[in-house]
């Protein structure tokens, strides 16, 4: 692909343009979008024009562009994540119903976690996890769940980084994130009060579905201070394991065995 007089290739500035577009900002006039992206406002017409032609950009009553149907319907067909989320959606209701609490499933996207299904209690604290939106890896439990069970070099890549203390109980310094780690590995599950989020927890476990490393994380946020881990961890991780099971993996159970025929006496 040409790349313009700057460097940059026609596709970087067409993800530039669709990124730009978010729950905040679903529609913008075409000045908004060339001054957010910072790019000549003749280039993005341009760009723009030829996006509508092809059904990913469309314009409202009010000539503000936004993400068309066709981008959504492109990004569903053959999306690893769409049928994670098909498969979770049933026994994630399951969950939410039993326990009250927010439930979310996310997969690990670079540094961040990516959450790709999101159900809310309305009776419940607050949420900032978004469908299709992200946390940084060190600052929400799903994310130490992904780094406690990724292999070794890229749990030393995550510990050197330098990490933003996102609240006074975000854990930043490497030391203790590994000591923190490795309790999550040994309990199965990870339990963290108040590091994105003041008033709120995120207690989250891993979804193998055979791997080594997790496929994706389940999590529930539940208000500080009301975790309840030894009834609500069991509860989260037999669900984990009935979405292993719909995936395709049947997990074995410690200490149970399946016989064909009746045990002899």
């Amino acid at each position: 692909m040409a790349n313009s007089s700057s460097g940059e290739s026609v596709i970087h500035r067409v993800v530039r343009i669709l990124a730009a577009f978010s729950d905040d900002t679903p529609a913008l006039h075409l000045r908004e979008l060339a001054r957010q992206i910072d790019l000549p406002v003749s280039t993005v017409h341009r760009l723009a024009a030829e996006l509508e032609i092809e059904g990913l950009l469309v314009r409202d009553a009010s000539g503000r562009l936004r993400h068309g149907h066709r981008l959504w319907e492109m990004a569903s067909r053959g999306s690893r994540a769409a049928g994670l989320r098909e498969e979770a959606l049933p026994i994630m209701e399951d969950l939410l119903a039993h326990t009250g609490h927010h439930v979310s499933l996310g997969v690990l996207e670079g540094t961040d976690v990516l959450y790709i299904e999101r159900l809310a209690s309305e009776e419940s604290v607050v949420n900032i996890t978004r469908i299709a939106g992200r946390l940084p890896v060190h600052g929400c439990s799903a994310g130490l769940v992904f780094m406690a069970f990724a292999p070794e070099v890229d749990q030393e890549r995550f510990l050197s980084r330098r990490l933003e203390k996102l609240t006074d109980a975000t854990v930043t310094d490497p030391d203790q994130l590994r000591g923190l780690l490795a309790t999550i590995r040994k309990n199965g599950y990870c339990s963290m009060a108040g590091i994105i989020v003041t008033e709120s927890s995120g207690i989250s476990v891993p979804i193998f579905a055979g791997r080594e490393s997790p496929v994706a994380t389940l999590s529930a946020i539940v208000p500080r201070g009301q975790e309840n881990l030894p009834g609500l961890v069991p509860q989260m991780q037999m669900t984990a394991r009935a979405l292993e099971r719909r995936l395709g993996h049947d997990p074995a159970v410690p200490g149970m065995k399946r016989r064909s025929q009746p045990a002899s006496r």
